[in-house]
């Protein structure tokens, strides 16, 4: 068992800067490429 003092001392859970980014680029990447697909439909060769 951790003691109060030790509870108080742990850290962890934090979400790191690259992840944040490569979260918000993803998301960027996506929807940049839906607006691209709506704008410049490519068409189906059969």
């Amino acid at each position: 068992m951790l003691t109060e003092k030790e509870l108080i001392k742990v850290t962890g859970g934090e979400a790191s800067s690259l992840g944040i980014g490569a979260i918000i680029g993803g998301i960027a990447t996506f929807i940049i490429g839906v607006i691209d697909g709506f704008l410049r439909p490519l068409s189906c060769h059969e």
